[in-house]
């Protein structure tokens, strides 16, 4: 079994996913996230759902099969965590578990996600996303922690 992570963990990376992917990882609906290269980071993560919502056609038809209403849900804020398991050249049986239609999939990549886990509590994280990764607690130019 594995430790619980207190929060916030200033430790652990975050990934801003546009809503509503983010709230999808966190039901385990979404196991798969897309991206154009691969990642060597593997164990939990951030979710941050970032401020703008995704507003591909894909994204609303997700949205819609998990009856979730986009505006209600939560943005700039950290909602909960995902463990990277895997990473790997992604192909057309992917398609489903990422959410994405299989023509949008060619030379990309999935992350595969687990273990997702709510927060008890939204966080806002201290500094914002300044590319694919980022630690919320951390700036990362000096690798010192904000000043109370």
């Amino acid at each position: 079994m594995t430790k619980p992570i207190k929060h916030p963990d200033k430790s652990l990376p975050a990934l801003g996913i546009r809503q509503p992917w983010a709230e999808l990882m966190l039901r385990g609906i979404k196991t798969i996230e897309i991206r154009s290269s691969q990642t060597n980071i593997r164990g939990p993560i951030y979710v941050y759902a970032s401020k703008k919502l995704a507003k591909t056609p894909h994204a609303e038809v997700a949205a819609e099969q998990a009856e979730i209403d986009v505006e209600e849900l939560p943005t700039g804020v950290l909602i909960g965590t995902v463990e990277i398991v895997d990473s790997f050249p992604v192909s057309k049986q992917h398609a489903a578990a990422a959410g994405v239609p299989a023509n949008l999939l060619k030379g990309k990549y999935g992350w595969e996600l687990a273990k997702p886990k709510r927060l008890q509590k939204l966080i806002v994280p201290d500094y914002l996303p300044y590319g694919v990764w980022f630690y919320p607690f951390v700036r990362k130019q000096t690798g010192t922690r904000k000043k109370s």
